[in-house]
């Protein structure tokens, strides 16, 4: 552990000797929050929560004037637990490491914020406490982070098996292409059955992997199809004009909140996908539609209606 790492976390007199002779920067702490996560790299930790402490030390510059007991003129700690709170909220993780950054980067776009200590620790994965330690500072440029607004609004197509076999399956992919929007197409499992399990989350991994399965049928269709299973591909995907086949497992299992339909329910499943991406539109080809859906929905018959 760094000197300047340890001194974050140290008692204040300590700090105070250390920083003699220099312009220190005045220090808001929280200490000790300790929250329940599901989080985790280990098949263990999937389905099941456990404890996380967090301590955060945020170095600030020092007011100048009277504070006048004005709590707009300092950075509030609720800033701090807003920041660990929304990003326990964005997605499932499988590292700390990767928490404290994006806990680290929020906490650093508050204003007064200039350097920032996260430490994380695992509290129930063996005998004292796991954890990941980081200091970061403001940079001068840092990056913009997008408004909801400029992201991507994509149009999610689910395909029925008949629709992935139809012969006029490129002709529909043009069609659906020359409209500019960005494009995700969603497929269910083969026709033919599958393996099945007496555990409920075996038979869940099973079903989500058939699914992928025929993604790749359909990538095999049309070469401008790429299967794709993390949000940075698709993110990525959409500002570059690519089409992109759904593989779910890794969105479908890493959710906070997952959906409500279980796999092989796979045009619920679309419409969930479709609302996590706050898509313009979910088309549904070939298959009978959700009694509801969170973004406009379209149903047709088959393929050729199209065109």
């Amino acid at each position: 552990m760094s000197n300047e790492v340890r001194l974050a976390f140290a008692h204040p007199q300590e700090r105070a000797e250390a920083t003699s002779g220099h312009d220190p920067l005045d220090r808001i702490s929280l200490r000790d929050h300790i929250a329940e996560v599901e989080i985790g790299a280990f098949q263990a930790e999937r389905g099941t929560t456990q404890r996380i402490c967090f301590n955060v030390v945020v170095e600030v510059q020092p007011l100048t004037g009277d504070v006048d007991d004005d709590v707009d003129r300092i950075l509030s700690y609720d800033r701090v637990t807003e920041a660990i709170a929304h990003e326990l909220a964005a997605e499932r993780l499988n590292l700390l490491e990767t928490l404290a950054e994006r806990i680290a980067e929020r906490i650093l776009l508050e204003p007064q914020a200039i350097r920032v200590f996260v430490r994380i620790e695992k509290l129930d994965r063996g005998p004292g406490a796991l954890g990941v330690e980081i200091v970061r500072a403001r940079r001068a440029n840092p990056p913009k982070r997008p408004l909801p607004d400029e992201a991507p609004h994509p149009r999610v197509v689910y395909l029925s098996n008949p629709a992935i076999s139809d012969p006029a399956l490129s002709r529909v992919i043009d069609t659906l292409q020359a409209t500019g929007t960005p494009l995700i197409f969603c497929v269910g499992a083969p026709d033919q059955p599958g393996p099945t399990a007496d555990a409920p989350l075996a038979q869940r991994r099973i079903d989500l992997l058939a699914i992928e399965q025929n993604g790749w049928v359909l990538a095999g269709r049309d070469h401008r199809c790429v299967v794709v299973e993390t949000r940075t591909e698709l993110d990525w995907a959409m500002k570059n004009g690519q089409i992109c086949v759904w593989a779910p497992s890794k969105i479908v299992l890493d959710a906070v909140e997952g959906p409500a339909s279980q796999p092989r329910d796979a045009v619920g499943l679309a419409a969930w996908f479709a609302g996590q991406l706050t898509a313009s539109e979910l088309l549904v080809i070939g298959e009978t539609p959700p009694t509801e859906a969170p973004v406009p929905l379209r149903a047709f018959a088959g393929a050729a209606e199209l065109l």
